[in-house]
This record gives structure tokens, sequence and C-alpha cells, in this order.
């Protein structure tokens, strides 16, 4: 009697090592697949990160924050250049009011005033800015100059307007 207990004792630890190792092993490859499959996912957004890193330093390249030279020009008249930057943009975007137009802007406004929306600056010479009344909208291609007072002049040397669909 005991030597066929120890025998079903045996046979159903066996039974149940067998059964731990199958349920590992199914788990195991369960798990393989869904490594292989987050694997496969960041190998795709590393690839998608390094197309948008590159995009981004493909916008960038013309602005004053990446542009070395243009700021080396500001560091060596004493300026910060991003400060100067900030300065800059606030100086042309202080000059929309609600009751008239920016005076940078050489277009009256139609549907309401013509206001800036946004400048970037290209250089230590040159900016870009984008305005609009709300309805009727164009860009400007200004040129700027930092004077030794302190005071920056702003000439606009070509500005359109789009047409309205």
């Amino acid at each position: 009697m005991k030597s066929r207990i120890f025998m079903y004792l045996f046979i159903f630890a066996l039974l149940y090592i067998l059964f731990q190792f199958m349920n590992a092993k199914k788990a195991s490859e369960v798990y393989d697949k869904k490594i292989s499959l987050l694997e496969n996912k960041i190998e795709k957004k590393e690839i998608e990160n390094d197309s948008i890193i590159s995009a981004n330093l493909d916008l960038t390249y013309f602005s004053l924050e990446s542009n070395e030279d243009a700021a080396a020009y500001f560091e060596d008249q004493g300026y910060d250049a991003t400060k100067l930057a900030n300065t800059i943009s606030d100086q042309i975007i202080s000059q929309n009011t609600a009751s008239k137009d920016n005076p940078i802007v050489p277009f009256v406004g139609m549907e309401g005033k013509m206001q800036i929306n946004k400048v970037r600056l290209l250089n230590h010479k040159w900016i870009i800015a984008d305005f609009s009344d709300g309805t009727y909208w164009g860009e400007l291609f200004i040129v700027y100059d930092v004077k030794e007072d302190n005071t920056i002049d702003f000439e606009v040397v070509k500005s359109f307007l789009y047409p309205r669909n």
C-alpha cells in the first residue's frame, strides 16, 4: 500500500512538474512575442523620433537661436541674443492695439484691425512676421537694426496679402 501511495505521489508530482513546465513554456513564448512586438515598436518610434529631430533642425535652421554667427554678432555688441530676440519680438507685437492697425503692417484691415500674430528672427538683420485681421492675412519681410542707444529700427522691405478664396 505504501508503495502505491508513493507511486501515485510520484506520478502526480511528475504530471504536476510536466504541467508547470508546459505552462511556463507557453508563457515564455507569449512573453517573447510581446517583447518582440515592443522592440519593433521601439525601433519604429526611434526612427520616427530621428526624423522629427531632423525636421526640427531643418525648421530651426533659419532662426536667430540656431545661427551662431548672428548670436556672436550681438554678443560682440554686449547683448544677450536670446533676450534681445524676445525684446524685438515683444516690441513688434506690442504695437498691436485694439483700436488701430499695427503701424508696421502696410495694409489697412478690412474685416478688423491688422495685427501681427507671429514673429521669427532669421538672423541679426532680418525678420519674418505673419499678420491678419481675422479674415485676410499676409506676411512681412522686415529688416531691423539695433542702434547703439538700444533703440531698434524696423523697415518693411517686402509684404504681401494672400488673396481671399
